[in-house]
């Protein structure tokens, strides 16, 4: 429940932010929201595995997670100049469609 009031609670700045035309303003909140809902959810499921019983799983094999760590790199490469090209685009889309055939054949 605490992870999440902390993801809703920047909702009201958002929809403020919206009203008054600022854009990036409303982009910087929602993506600092799902950062915080994000970095607080993995510690307290890890912090909780320690209570229950069984072993934490996160969910993601090798293979994934080397897809995960390409989808980074490749990320911080092309948005980081601050241009992106329609040819680093169409990488991004091949990255996610290989994601998603080993998510639905693995």
């Amino acid at each position: 429940m605490i992870i999440a009031l902390a993801g809703a609670a920047p909702g009201d700045h958002r929809r403020a932010a919206l009203r008054g035309d600022r854009v990036q303003t409303s982009l910087d909140l929602a993506l600092g929201s799902a950062m915080a809902g994000i970095g607080l959810t993995i510690p307290a499921v890890a912090l909780a595995s320690v209570w229950l019983s069984g072993p934490l799983v996160l969910g993601l094999g090798a293979t994934h997670t080397v897809l995960r760590a390409l989808a980074v790199v490749v990320a911080s490469l092309t948005v980081g100049p601050g241009r992106v090209t329609p040819l680093q685009g169409g990488l991004h889309l091949v990255l996610f469609a290989a994601y998603l055939k080993l998510a639905i054949n693995p």
